[in-house]
């Protein structure tokens, strides 16, 4: 399987000088493409910062990180945000939706915010509508919406991109568990159906099922 993910040695540490505190300590993993890896471990084990410098939302103090065969630290501002803007897409515990946009323009704005029709992306639109359940609340509020649903909202609105991979940080911690069965069987359709590679970090051992391995951290280092 070839690798999209690959990471070399890689050491963060946050804090100043005599106070600075470890997270990560020679992390190295792949991951191959089409994968669904889930990162677990103790709050603070270094799961979501490891998530974090994948998705070039932070550097390492030391170490690689190659997306698709990129280094990322070798990339321009400007390359770095088009490939986090296209090639990968972000689903968070909170949904992050936009309150005052309907659940389409939720989903579209990506591509309004990159300077692209959304009038192109229609038929992309409808089917993804249609993936996550929603096609009869395109036109409904964030307010109008259960805490699953929007949830389905914004992993649409990371995948209508296309992207090659997906991060996410606990995306069901502030759902129940009927909401967040439904989310997990989302992202494993958008795995096998779209070939998305999948990287989430979660506590529950019920979302990590789902996934093709496990990746567990602890004080900084991959368990064996």
């Amino acid at each position: 399987m070839e690798n999209i993910i690959k990471i070399e040695e890689i050491c963060k540490s946050f804090g100043e000088k005599d106070s600075r505190t470890q997270v990560l300590n020679n992390i190295s993993l792949t991951v191959g493409k089409g994968e669904f890896i889930s990162l677990m471990g103790a709050s603070g084990s270094g799961k979501s910062t490891l998530l974090y410098l994948i998705g070039g939302l932070d550097t390492p103090d030391s170490g690689e990180i190659f997306l698709d065969g990129r280094d990322i630290s070798k990339m321009r501002d400007k390359e770095l945000s088009k490939l986090r803007r296209e090639g990968m897409g972000f689903v968070f515990q909170f949904f992050n939706l936009v309150q005052n946009l309907t659940v389409e323009d939720n989903i579209l704005l990506p591509l309004v915010m990159d300077g692209k029709s959304p009038k192109k992306y229609r038929d992309r639109l409808d089917s993804i509508l249609e993936t996550v359940g929603l096609s009869d609340k395109r036109r409904s509020y964030p307010n109008q919406l259960s805490g699953g649903q929007q949830q389905r909202c914004a992993i649409a609105r990371a995948v209508i991109y296309e992207p090659k991979i997906l991060l996410a940080d606990e995306p069901t911690g502030n759902l129940d568990s009927k909401s967040g069965t439904e989310i997990m069987e989302l992202f494993s359709r958008i795995n096998k159906e779209k070939g998305i590679t999948i990287l989430m970090v979660t506590h529950s051992a019920e979302c990590a099922a789902y996934s093709d391995r496990i990746i567990t951290l602890s004080d900084g280092k991959i368990l064996p």
